[in-house]
C-alpha cells in the first residue's frame, strides 16, 4: 500500500528514509533519515498515515492488528534501548507526537512522559533521588493526557498550578521543589477523576494506545482543519504518530531543551540561530510560559555541546540542501536531536536563503526559484513605517522581534474579539499572554501579533512567520487584564480598541498609528528576480492607468502595460466632472463639447505615460464604463453635481433615471457604448494617435495597442476598427507623420470565445478579460457574489472564488477554445489576459501552458506573476 509493505502499519526509525514522507509523515521520515546518518536520535517507531486513514474508516477505532503491531514495536524499543516500561531502574518513558506529510506546526497534539504511573513515580523518586524531576514529569503527563485524550479543559489544571504559585509566592515553575510538584500531581489526579469520572489510567499500554488514537483525532481538530484550508493541504493525507523514548531536558542543571536553525529564519543570514532553556522540557519553550535564552548564552554556558550542535546543523543542511529547523534536548550533558525539518522562514529570509544556497553551489538556479513561494515574494513587499513619522513616534515598550513587517491597529486581547473587529473593517492588533494553536484565526485577521511571553521560536513567532504577519514576542513589561479588557505598560492604562503600532523588525511597540511605506528591495531580492526573469518565457505586463501606477509597475519589473482602462483615468474630481458631463449629455453637441475637454486631458496623460514606457507596449482599452459607477447615488451627490453642471436637480435626477439600467454590467457599456456614440471612438483615437505622434517626434519610441472592449461579434469589431483607422489616417496626413499601432479586442464574453476564428481574421491581438468572462460564464455578479461565495466554499461546492483563481475546467476551457481557433487563423497572433487572474499563480501557470504571450497584473502582483511564470517554465522543461 503506497510506499509501504502490504499490511505493515508501524515502522521503526531504521526502516524508513526521507523519501517516505507520505507514509511516515515529514517528522517520521526525517527521524529515519537522521538515524541513517548516525546522528544522536532517541530510538522510536512510527505509526503510519495509512493507519490514521484506517482509524477513521474504522469508526475511530485502532484495529486489533495495528494495536498488535504497536505493542510489538514497543517490545522492540525495550530491547534496543535496554529500558523497560514500568521499570524504575531503567524506565522507558515515551513521547507521542503527530507528524503529517506537510509541516503543520502546533496544529495537532502531543503527549509527553507516557509510561508514568503512581507506582513507577514512587520507585523512580527513590532510584533517582530527584522527586522534583519525577513529579514535574508526571503532572505534565496527567494534564496533557486529560486535554488530548479526554478533551478536558486544561485551563482547570492550570488554575490549580497558578493558585498554588500565588499562595507560595512563586514567580516561575522552575522555583517549585519536589514536594510542591508531588502536591500538584495529586491535585491533578483528583481533578482528572472529577472531570473524567474515572481514575487516571495506570496501565502503560492503555496510555500509549489511547494517546495514539488521540493524536489521530487531532488531525480533524478545528485549528488543524483551518490551517490546512489556509495552506491548501489535503484533508485526506492524515497524520502519522511518532513514538519515541523520552529524553529529559528538565532532569537537572546539566540538561536543557532548545530549537535551533542552521540559518537565521528572520533574515536568512548564514548563522546558527536559536533559543534554549536550561532545566526545561520542549513544551516550556514552544508554549512561551518562560522567556528563553539566546544561542549566545548556549555557546557561553555549554560550549562543547554548542559546537556539537553546530556540526550536526550544517551536516543536515548540506544533506537536505535547505535551511533546517531542529529540536534538541540535552540530558545530563548529552545532546539528542529530536527532529529536523525544512525551517519556516520569513519572506525576506526565504529569498536570501535561496540565493545564498545557489551561490554556494548547493542547489541549481531552477531549484532556487522553486524554493521561493509566490506568497514569499508578495509578503516581501511588506510595509515599513515611514522614517520621519517613526522618529516622532513614542515607544511604549519593546519585545523580541519575531516576524518582520509593520502594522498599526486597534488592540484586542482575544481572537474572538479580533475577528469581530475585523468584520467591522477595523485594523486589528492581537495581544496575548502567549498564543496557542486556537489563536490562528485571530492571528490571520490581525495586522500584527504581540505576546507577553515566549521568544522567536514560540508558537506565535513560528506561525506568524509562516503567515507573513508582523509579530513581537516576550513583551514582559505588558500586563494584561483580560476580564476588564485592558493592559498596563509601566502603569499606563490602554483599553481595548486603543491604537498602537508594532514593528516586527526592531521589536518596538508605539503609541498610536504610524504611516507605512513599501520597503526598498535589497540585493538578494534583486538577484533573485534577475534569476526569475532569466528563466520565464511569459511576458509580465501591468494593469495601470496613472503615471504613478506605471512608474510603480516598471519598478516591480513590468514589461509593458497590458491594460489601461481609460475610464479609470477620470476618478479624480477635476477630471470626473467632464466625464459625468459626457454621460448625462442629451445631445450630440453637448457630448462633443465634453469630449473635447476629455481629449485634452487624455493627450497629456498618454504623452506622460508613453514617455515613461519608452517603447514598451501599452494596451489601451477604449471606454467601458458601467454607468452606475459614475452617476450620483445619493441626494447630496445629486445636489453637488447639479451645481457643478449648472443644471436643476430635477432635470439631473430625470436624466439619471433615464440612464438607470436593470443590469448595468450587461447594459450600455463596452463596444455598445462606442457604436451608439461613435464620437467617443473618434475622440479616443485622436487622443492616442496625437499623443504617440507628439512623443515620437521627440525621438521616443511608442508601441501602441488599441483594445476594443466587450466584443460579441466580428461585425462590431469591424465597425469600430474602421472608424479608428479613418481617424488615424486623417491625423497622419495632417501631421505628415505616421506611427505603427495595432487594433485588437478584449475577449470577455463566452460567445466571443466561440467566434474567435472570425474575430481573429480582423484583430491583431486578443486579451482575455477574465473578470467579465468569469462573470458571464458563471452568471455570478462580480459585485454581489461575495454574499454567497463563502457558503459555496464552506459546503465544498467551490474550492475557491472563481474571481480570485481562474476556473480552469470551465472558463479556462473557453479561453483554450478561443486560443486554438485564433491560432488556426493567425499562428502568431498576440494573446494575453488582463483580468485580476493575471496575478494569481495558478492562473498564470495555466496561461503559460496554453501558449499565451503575456499576462497583465496589478502593479503589486507583478513579481508574483513573474515567479509563477518562471516556475511554469521549469515544470514544462522537467515534463519534457
Amino acid at each position: 500500500i503506497g510506499e509501504g509493505i502490504l499490511n505493515k502499519f508501524v515502522y521503526s526509525f531504521n526502516e524508513g528514509n526521507k523519501d517516505m514522507r507520505s507514509l511516515l509523515g515529514g517528522k517520521g521520515a526525517n527521524l529515519c533519515e537522521m538515524t541513517k546518518l548516525g546522528l544522536p536520535v532517541p530510538k522510536g517507531f512510527i505509526v503510519t498515515t495509512e493507519a490514521c486513514t484506517d482509524y477513521f474508516n474504522n469508526n475511530k477505532k485502532v484495529s486489533k492488528s495495528i494495536k498488535d503491531e504497536i505493542l510489538e514495536k514497543l517490545t522492540y524499543l525495550e530491547n534496543v534501548t535496554k529500558k523497560k516500561i514500568n521499570d524504575a531502574k531503567k524506565p522507558l518513558l515515551l513521547s507521542v507526537r503527530s507528524g503529517a506529510k506537510n509541516s503543520m506546526p502546533g496544529m495537532m497534539d502531543t503527549i509527553l512522559n507516557v509510561g508514568l504511573n503512581d507506582r513507577l513515580a514512587i520507585e523512580m523518586t527513590k532510584e533517582t533521588n530527584n522527586k522534583k524531576f519525577v513529579y514535574d514529569s508526571y503532572r505534565r503527563l496527567i494534564m496533557m493526557y486529560a486535554d488530548v485524550v479526554c478533551n478536558l479543559d486544561k485551563k482547570e489544571f492550570e488554575k490549580i498550578l497558578d493558585s498554588y504559585k500565588r499562595e507560595h509566592n512563586y514567580q516561575n515553575d522552575i522555583e517549585l521543589n519536589g514536594d510542591d510538584w508531588f502536591y500538584i500531581t495529586e491535585e491533578y489526579k483528583k481533578l482528572y477523576k472529577k472531570l473524567a469520572n474515572k481514575e487516571f489510567p495506570q496501565d502503560i499500554k492503555e496510555q500509549l494506545l489511547n494517546a495514539t488514537a488521540a493524536v489521530f483525532n487531532s488531525w480533524n481538530n478545528d485549528r488543524a482543519i483551518y490551517y490546512r484550508k489556509m495552506n491548501n493541504i489535503s484533508d485526506s493525507d492524515g497524520t502519522a504518530v511518532n513514538v519515541q523514548e523520552m529524553v529529559y531536558g528538565n532532569l537537572n542543571e546539566s540538561s536543557a531543551t532548545g530549537v535551533g536553525f542552521s540559518r537565521n529564519p528572520s533574515t536568512g543570514e548564514n548563522e546558527i540561530y536559536g533559543e534554549f532553556m536550561i532545566n526545561a522540557q520542549g513544551e516550556d519553550l514552544v508554549s512561551g510560559v518562560r522567556t528563553p535564552l539566546s544561542f549566545k548564552e548556549f555557546k557561553k554556558k555549554m560550549p562543547k555541546l554548542y559546537d556539537e550542535f553546530c556540526t550536526y546543523a550544517k551536516k543536515l543542511e548540506r544533506h537536505y540542501k535547505d535551511m533546517q529547523d531542529m529540536e534538541f534536548t540535552i540530558m545530563d550533558n548529552k545532546l539528542y536531536l529530536l527532529q529536523t525539518r525544512n525551517g519556516k522562514r520569513t519572506p525576506k529570509a526565504a529569498i536570501r536563503i535561496a540565493v545564498d544556497l545557489y551561490n554556494e553551489g548547493l542547489i541549481s538556479k531552477n531549484d532556487a526559484i522553486l524554493r521561493v513561494n509566490e506568497k514569499d515574494i508578495e509578503n516581501n513587499l511588506h510595509e515599513t513605517f515611514k522614517t520621519k513619522e517613526l522618529k516622532e513616534a513614542k515607544v511604549i515598550t519593546k519585545g523580541l522581534p519575531a516576524s518582520p513587517g509593520a502594522g498599526s491597529g486597534h488592540i484586542y486581547f482575544t481572537s474572538e474579539e479580533a475577528i469581530k473587529a475585523n468584520k467591522n473593517n477595523e485594523d486589528v492588533i492581537l495581544i496575548r499572554l502567549e498564543t496557542s494553536p486556537e489563536d490562528i484565526t485571530g492571528m490571520n485577521v490581525s495586522n500584527a501579533v504581540v505576546t507577553i511571553h515566549g521568544g522567536r521560536t514560540s508558537h506565535a513567532a513560528v506561525v506568524a512567520r509562516g503567515m507573513g504577519k508582523c509579530c513581537v514576542c516576550g513583551c514582559n513589561e505588558i500586563e494584561i487584564d483580560e476580564k476588564n479588557r485592558t493592559m498596563y505598560v509601566n502603569k499606563k492604562k490602554y483599553k481595548e480598541g486603543d491604537l498602537i503600532s508594532v514593528d516586527g523588525v526592531t521589536g518596538n511597540i508605539y503609541e498610536g498609528k504610524i504611516a507605512t511605506e513599501i520597503p526598498k528591495f535589497d540585493k538578494y531580492y534583486e538577484e533573485f528576480m534577475k534569476m526569475v526573469y532569466s528563466v520565464k518565457k511569459l511576458k509580465i505586463r501591468a494593469n495601470a492607468e496613472t503615471l504613478n501606477d506605471v512608474s510603480q509597475s516598471l519598478k516591480f519589473g513590468a514589461e509593458g502595460i497590458g491594460l489601461s482602462r481609460t475610464e479609470h483615468m477620470f476618478f479624480e474630481d477635476n477630471k470626473l466632472y467632464y466625464f459625468r458631463k459626457m454621460i448625462i449629455a442629451t445631445t450630440k453637441e453637448e457630448r462633443i463639447d465634453a469630449l473635447n475637454e476629455i481629449k485634452k486631458i487624455q493627450i497629456k496623460d498618454f504623452e506622460k505615460i508613453m514617455k515613461k514606457l519608452n517603447g514598451l507596449p501599452i494596451t489601451v482599452r477604449y471606454l467601458d464604463p458601467p454607468l452606475h459607477e459614475f452617476l450620483p447615488k445619493t441626494a447630496n451627490e445629486l445636489k453637488k453635481l447639479s451645481k457643478e453642471l449648472k443644471c436643476s436637480e430635477k432635470s439631473l435626477e430625470r436624466r439619471v433615471s433615464e440612464l438607470k439600467e436593470f443590469n448595468p454590467m450587461m447594459g450600455l457599456r463596452g463596444c455598445r457604448l462606442l457604436i451608439k456614440y461613435p464620437e467617443i471612438i473618434e475622440m479616443q483615437t485622436e487622443s492616442l494617435i496625437t499623443a504617440a505622434i507628439n512623443i515620437e517626434k521627440k525621438g521616443i519610441k511608442t508601441n501602441l495597442e488599441i483594445m476594443i472592449p466587450l466584443i460579441n461579434d466580428v461585425e462590431e469589431f469591424i465597425f469600430i476598427k474602421n472608424i479608428i483607422n479613418k481617424v488615424a489616417n486623417k491625423l497622419f496626413k495632417e501631421n505628415n507623420y505616421k506611427i505603427r499601432y495595432k487594433v485588437g479586442t478584449m475577449i470577455e464574453l463566452p460567445r466571443a470565445c466561440i467566434k474567435a476564428a472570425d474575430i481573429a481574421m480582423e484583430a491583431d491581438f486578443f486579451s482575455f478579460g477574465t473578470n467579465d468572462l468569469t462573470q458571464m460564464s458563471y452568471g455570478f455578479s462580480r459585485d454581489d457574489s461575495s454574499k454567497f461565495i463563502n457558503t459555496y466554499i464552506e459546503n465544498g461546492i467551490l474550492q475557491c472564488s472563481p474571481f480570485e483563481s481562474l476556473d480552469i475546467s470551465g472558463v479556462g476551457e473557453l479561453i483554450n477554445i478561443a486560443v486554438m481557433k485564433a491560432k488556426c487563423i493567425k499562428p502568431n497572433i498576440k494573446l494575453g489576459i488582463c483580468g485580476e487572474h493575471g496575478g494569481d499563480p495558478k492562473s498564470v501557470m495555466f496561461c503559460h501552458y496554453i501558449g499565451l504571450n503575456y499576462v497583465s497584473a496589478s502593479p503589486y502582483r507583478i513579481p508574483v506573476a513573474a515567479l509563477a511564470a518562471a516556475k511554469a517554465q521549469i515544470f514544462s522543461q522537467n515534463f519534457l
